[in-house]
């Protein structure tokens, strides 16, 4: 065991050699706990199913396996194919419950031993039962938006390749490597398809034609140990060529009445945990193993404990047609009896996260856009229809997370030290950053809780917003963007609202009234006119003091102040000083979206780079100017990018000090260009949402005090959540929100501080109206503030601005 533990310490996998001589290794108790090491470092508390529905397509086969009971003949069907129409109630059942999972099981080409089979299909319009296969498994997914996948036994390329573009994954059980499993008297003579020769050509082919593919052994079927050995090495092997595997299987026999192996012994449980914990030494830690819970009633926290991670397709709708013997542990007691193994259980999708944010490797481009839809940033499913920029209700499981102390026997001790560490202003590493984030469950719930005390010691139980306008005076662009619903320009004709670029004079009267409805802060940002120039925005500036000179102005986003500077032929420095000069007070730090160039390549490719973002703030910082500091999540990228997002944000504050706050924006993709043209995610989940509060927080421990929640991207009762996850500021009051709307949110444009009051209120938090750099208002403007009257309407009309400014023109507000 030393010589192992020593070979896992100094290699990602043990060696062939010394995969045979676990063959020799009686000590199951020992492999065990080299398993479970193995698998929990890659898997850490979480461990996964797929909520499905079980389709017997056909119960006909050419083979006749001497343990099976799936395979009928002709005279026992009422008909040998399940017709769509049934296929299709079935499956509509199944996606109202929540399934997403469409699992095709069939017998292996019965057209070649039946003529029943060759007539049904001929009757159908189809030659052989892997075209009607296709054609259903379509179907399927076009009516419910159900993934299929395909047990279709063996196949030749033509085949898979056509089955390709209608399944999201698909598996054939290898069940043993030895051929004498197919000599007479054995359980697979008579049953061709068996052959492992022909069953790994298969296995192969869904390498070469990057298909995300399940396979395993079946253990107690008359082989040994070393056989069981043999063909995990056998699995490997293809497995190591091509990285189409997604999980292993080890299915223990079951003896059923009626078949020439009825009164075969079953293997013991030592034998079925034995094999578990050598399939995941021999493929190690990342490779998903998986045993059927169904098939181990009673023992399932043994199946944990030596090395699997998954417990497969489960079926709230369907039996297990293969072992209808077995029924499904209900979902809810799987989840009882998963904790009980100290693990927290989730849901997956038939194709496994790593495949899934491969799509143009391994995924028909024809299924992009479904997949998409259904899927969070780590690619597993979205399990809640909570959407950004809505009001309608986050999940309650959710909630509960917040308002439960979490249970410590789920939460990982990895995920205690890494909170610890930020808690003494370490700076944490990507990887314990995106373990941050993928924590689920009670470990969720830990984790909001510790960014709330972290809260509770920086901020008390003060909840701070201000009160301001937006002022978005165009929205003409000529960046294109592929987020954004706001910008209008010739690619964007087809979005909400008209093309408008409002005069000088509106801006100086929307100024004015808000000042008069208690405004301490304009707000301004606009879409990068083509005929802007760094004097526009320094107009801009001047217009406003111009009308109200005690009005803080918080305006011009990285990419306009880099645009600014280059009209001018200026310096960053030297146009944010005539900027300052002209009234700027602080900037936003918004159109950073994710700061990775990898994900800005596809987002935002003309706009700034990471560096050149980071580049303009850190200027602004020099000269004096404040700044927020935002992102945008939920549409194309992954956690990592969000690491490194929060990564070049902390280390930028570390050396400057100068960003006030950190705010997380929610794609709102309804609306937005990428999405209508499935391009992206409709935005994130509300747990993933929360989490980001919660993990900024924690990551910004000591640097950034203000964690900001966005009431129109998360609605009355997200804020709230967020409140309790590490949040302790609501943004402004904003009078005039439309980015967010144009984008196809629904919240509202304007949060009056009676409504921030109550909001912190239902929180049992204390309101205070702050200024933009979190300073106290005076007693006025708050009275002002409270006493504001109706906004009136806006005039976006398509008067340019001037490059000089005429302050007679003005008159001050009163």
């Amino acid at each position: 065991m030393k010589m192992l533990q020593k070979e896992l310490a100094d290699s990602e996998i043990i060696s062939e050699a010394t995969a045979l001589s676990l063959a020799d290794i009686d000590d199951t108790a020992a492999l065990m706990c080299v398993a479970r090491e193995l698998r929990d470092q890659h898997y850490g508390q979480q461990i996964s199913y797929s909520k499905k529905v079980f389709i017997p397509l056909t119960h006909l086969c050419r083979d006749v396996c001497h343990y099976c009971t799936f395979a009928q003949t002709p005279k026992n069907l009422d008909s040998p194919f399940m017709s769509v129409e049934k296929v299709l109630e079935l499956t509509r059942q199944g996606a109202a419950m929540g399934c997403k999972e469409a699992l095709f099981t069939l017998g292996e080409r019965p057209e070649l031993r039946y003529n029943a089979a060759r007539k049904a299909l001929a009757e159908m319009g189809f030659d052989t039962t892997l075209q009607y296969l296709a054609h259903v498994a379509e179907v399927v997914h076009r009516e419910t938006g159900m993934m299929p996948h395909i047990n279709a036994g063996c196949m030749s390329d033509e085949e898979m390749l056509a089955l390709r573009k209608t399944s999201f994954s698909m598996g054939i059980m290898l069940e043993s490597a030895s051929s004498r499993l197919c000599e007479k008297g054995m359980p697979h003579y008579g049953s061709p398809d068996k052959d492992p020769v022909v069953r790994m050509q298969t296995i192969d082919r869904a390498g070469r034609h990057k298909v995300p593919f399940t396979s395993g052994i079946l253990i107690g079927i008359g082989e040994t140990r070393l056989e069981r050995i043999e063909s995990l090495l056998t699995l490997r092997r293809s497995h190591l060529q091509y990285g189409q595997l997604q999980e292993v299987i080890i299915q223990n026999f079951r003896a059923k009445e009626g078949t020439l192996m009825s009164q075969a012994p079953e293997p013991d449980l030592n034998e079925l945990l034995w094999t578990i914990a050598v399939a995941k030494i021999i493929f190690g830690a990342e490779m998903s193993v998986q045993a059927p819970p169904n098939l181990s009633p009673g023992v399932l926290e043994n199946l944990v404990n030596a090395g699997i991670n998954d417990w497969g397709g489960v079926s709230p709708l369907t039996p297990d047609f293969v072992n209808p013997e077995a029924p499904w542990p209900q979902l809810e007691k799987l989840k009882r009896e998963s904790a009980a193994a100290g693990k927290i259980l989730v849901e997956r999708l038939t194709i496994y996260p790593q495949y899934a944010a491969d799509k143009p490797q391994w995924l028909d481009p024809s299924l992009h856009r479904s997949l998409f839809e259904v899927t969070d940033s780590f690619s597993q499913p979205r399990t809640d229809n909570w959407a950004t920029g809505s009001d309608n209700t986050p999940p309650k499981e959710v909630l509960a997370l917040l308002a439960t102390p979490a249970n410590p026997s789920l939460v990982g001790d990895d995920l205690v030290t890494i909170i610890e560490r930020a808690k003494q202003q370490q700076t944490l590493t990507e990887k314990e950053i995106v373990r941050l984030f993928s924590a689920r469950g009670d470990e969720a719930g830990y984790v909001c809780q510790q960014a709330d005390q972290l809260r509770q010691q920086v901020n008390g139980d003060t909840v701070t917003y201000a009160v301001n306008r937006n002022i978005n005076y165009t929205n003409i662009c000529y960046f294109k963007c592929k987020f954004c619903a706001f910008s209008k320009g010739k690619t964007h004709e087809d979005l909400r609202g008209k093309p408008y670029d409002i005069s000088l004079e509106e801006l100086q009267r929307r100024t004015t009234e808000a000042w008069q409805r208690g405004a301490t802060e304009v707000c301004l940002q606009g879409g990068i006119h083509p005929d802007y120039t760094g004097d526009t925005y320094l107009s801009i500036c001047r217009a406003v003091k111009a009308a109200v000179p005690e009005m803080h102005i918080h305006a011009f986003s990285p990419l306009e102040v880099s645009q600014g500077a280059q009209t001018l032929g200026l310096s960053l420095k030297d146009f944010l000083l005539q900027l300052k000069d002209a009234g700027l007070s602080t900037l936003p730090g918004t159109a950073a979206e994710i700061l990775d160039d990898e994900v800005r390549a596809t987002l935002c490719s003309d706009k700034l780079t990471s560096d050149e973002w980071l580049e303009v703030i850190e200027t602004a910082h020099s000269v004096g100017l404040k700044t927020t500091a935002t992102i945008m999540y939920g549409h194309i990228e992954q956690p990592k990018h969000w690491a490194r997002h929060l990564l070049k944000i902390r280390a930028l504050q570390q050396r400057t000090g100068m960003m006030t706050e950190f705010v997380p924006l929610p794609f709102v993709g309804k609306e937005a260009p990428m999405y209508l043209r499935g391009h992206s995610r409709p935005g994130p989940t509300f747990i993933e949402s929360v989490m980001m509060h919660a993990v900024a927080r924690i990551v910004f421990h000591g640097l950034i005090d203000n964690i900001q929640t966005s009431w129109v991207k998360m609605g009355r009762k997200g804020v709230e959540a967020c409140l309790n996850a590490g949040a302790n500021d609501l943004g402004g009051s904003l009078m005039n929100e439309s980015i967010t709307r144009a984008a196809g949110a629904d919240v509202g444009q304007e949060w009056s501080p009676d409504i921030m009051q109550s909001v912190i209120a239902e929180v049992a938090r204390s309101p205070r109206q702050r200024n933009t750099i979190y300073g106290d208002v005076s007693t006025e403007r708050i009275v002002a503030a409270a006493q504001a009257a109706i906004l009136t309407e806006t005039i976006n009309d398509m008067s340019s601005k001037s490059d000089t400014f005429d302050s007679a023109l003005i008159v001050k507000a009163g």
